[in-house]
């Protein structure tokens, strides 16, 4: 099996629990504990899933809306079925085995006489 570690971004559904529905709702009090954002960063973090999050950020935001991490990431962990490769254990080291290579052999030619 394989694990995949997923998760929703719920900046969007926090601030709108928190009745802040602009973008300067949360500029403002981000700026006044020192993280300093452009609208065009905000929008793309209310927008999409930020594959990398500054801690600070992630703090402050945490401290703005007044939740946990929890709150804003909602995690979970996917499990897949992994491919079967084949290990040293399943195959047999026989002479005729194609995962062993043959010896190589070195034809050199005759010196001039």
């Amino acid at each position: 099996m394989k694990y995949r570690i997923a998760y929703q971004w719920r900046l969007r559904q926090i601030m709108t629990e928190h009745g802040m529905h602009n973008l300067s709702d949360l500029i403002t009090p981000l700026h006044d504990i020192g993280i300093e954002l452009s609208a065009s960063q905000l929008y793309r973090l209310l927008g999409r899933t930020p594959e990398r999050l500054p801690l600070a950020l992630l703090g402050a935001l945490c401290h703005v809306l007044d939740c946990t991490v929890e709150d804003l990431c909602d995690f979970r962990v996917d499990a897949t079925p992994s491919r079967r490769t084949a290990t040293a254990a399943d195959a047999s080291p026989t002479a005729d085995s194609p995962l062993r290579p043959k010896r190589a052999h070195i034809h050199r030619p005759d010196p001039p006489a």
